[in-house]
């Protein structure tokens, strides 16, 4: 069953424009081995974010409080900011059009994807869970996280099987599979000069 305020048919709409947009960048890139490198560094460290954060959460069913959502409320869309960065890193394009790109992303995560998830899942998980979402919610940060981690914290331990049912490990084959593909097409020799003497040719 969805979760109330879910719309499926936006939530689809919104991934396929993602991936539309993830290949045509990685298709039109001329990267280049060091902003490869940089920009691989930046999703790792997005993704390993996320990976923890997977171990973690069981949607709906429990306020989680332990692993990242200590320091941040918000671990997975934290993670999914580094690896936008990353990736537009990654993707070198004419005209420094990934860095265009890149704040052009920048502008939809801050002024709508944030504020949505700000507008819809403080009140539904304050429904479920009442006061004590209260206490969380005052004490830990929406997205960057804080260096003081929340005092009430559950100590559950990472899972790995929340991380299978979260399928988080589809993003981690997606992330190398596409750094290892830039890295290829960053290391393609130039085609060699023809040895064919041109017509009207000296």
């Amino acid at each position: 069953m969805n979760e109330p305020g879910y719309n499926k048919a936006l939530a689809t709409l919104r991934l396929t424009a993602l991936f539309a947009f993830v290949v045509a960048l990685v298709y039109l890139a001329k990267p280049r081995p060091f902003e490869v490198a940089l920009g691989f560094v930046i999703a790792a460290v997005g993704e390993a974010v996320r990976f923890w954060a997977a171990g973690h959460l069981l949607k709906t069913k429990e306020l989680i409080t332990s692993g990242p959502y200590r320091y941040t409320r918000n671990p997975l869309y934290l993670g999914r900011f580094l690896i936008l960065t990353g990736l537009c890193v990654m993707c070198t394009l004419p005209y420094h059009a990934n860095w265009i790109l890149l704040f052009g992303g920048y502008a939809v995560f801050f002024f709508y994807y944030m504020p949505r998830k700000e507008r819809v899942e403080p009140a539904r998980l304050r429904a479920i869970h009442g006061e004590a979402y209260d206490r969380y919610f005052k004490a830990v940060p929406a997205l960057f996280p804080t260096f003081r981690p929340y005092a009430n914290a559950s100590n559950l331990g990472w899972s790995s099987d929340r991380m299978i049912r979260n399928r988080e490990w589809w993003m981690v084959v997606g992330i190398l599979a596409i750094t290892l593909f830039l890295l290829w097409r960053s290391h393609e020799l130039p085609a060699r000069p023809s040895l064919t003497p041109t017509v009207g040719g000296s």
